[in-house]
């Protein structure tokens, strides 16, 4: 998508205290008189997203649409979504890393569907946080308060998932090292990841393997080179070229060709 007069978006670092809470802060702001679309990538992350402006909607696998008017928890993030911003839309979203979702609420697998965060701790703190956030100018200020607010919540982190998230999930499967480390059966450790970070361990694999291509792919279309698909199937492991379009399929419903046609209206959560 071409840069639009108006509609600003960036990220915004995490400071090292919270480093294993949050990856992230995307803040985005629509004040075009058109409305913005943009393709996220599957990212693996819960994530919550503030509106302070007209209201946000998310579009779905299933094409239901989600309209964000103050706050929600969606993920974790399995496959990709389209967003509209709408003229007068301002979000902010913070992306839980790891098993931080589960610290703060306590069930990691419970956000499927998009659900206000007030639900999860049938409490209305999320709604005086808004209504709090709504009045701050500036989002540096607003993620401040943010932090502050999430110090209280933050369970200790639970041993088998801080060695799970402290492993390289992105090469290899770590159930069967943690296993007989701390002498537990490998389905009790594929249970607790399952628990803890909302998705399994093989789950990580494929989608670590999908987005080294996707990096890859970023890489050549900067560098204006011939695409040599049999070289991205062999660097990222892939058995075949139905394996690697099958996965495209499965996170983006695109094949790869027209991933490439259609990047620049595709936000990678990663960078």
């Amino acid at each position: 998508m071409e840069d639009i007069a108006g509609y600003n978006s960036y990220r915004v670092s995490v400071p090292q205290a919270f480093e294993d809470v949050f990856s992230h802060f995307y803040c985005a702001e629509n004040k075009s008189d058109v409305v913005i679309e943009k393709t996220l990538l599957p990212s693996y992350q819960t994530i919550m997203i503030f509106n302070f402006g007209i209201p946000a909607s998310f579009i779905c696998k299933t094409g239901d649409q989600i309209t964000v008017e103050t706050c929600i928890v969606l993920g974790p993030i399995k496959h990709a979504f389209n967003y509209l911003l709408p003229p007068g839309a301002e979000i902010l979203v913070c992306n839980f890393k790891d098993d931080a979702f589960f610290r703060f609420f306590g069930n990691a697998g419970i956000t499927q569907e998009a659900l206000h965060p007030d639900e999860l701790l049938h409490e209305d703190c999320f709604t005086t946080l808004w209504s709090e956030l709504r009045q701050i100018s500036g989002n540096e200020k607003r993620i401040e308060t943010i932090l502050d607010f999430s110090k209280p919540y933050l369970r200790r982190r639970d041993k088998i998932a801080e060695q799970i998230a402290g492993s390289d999930r992105n090469t290899f499967s770590p159930i069967k090292e943690i296993s007989q480390k701390n002498k537990l059966s490998e389905r009790s450790v594929q249970t607790n990841h399952k628990k803890h970070f909302g998705y399994t361990s093989k789950e990580m694999y494929r989608y670590s393997r999908f987005l080294k291509a996707i990096e890859i792919l970023q890489e050549i279309s900067l560098g204006n080179t011939k695409i040599d698909w049999f070289e991205i199937i062999d660097r990222c492991g892939y058995y075949d070229q139905s394996q690697l379009i099958k996965d495209f399929n499965h996170y983006l419903h695109l094949s790869p060709s027209k991933y490439l046609k259609f990047q620049e209206s595709i936000c990678n959560p990663k960078h």
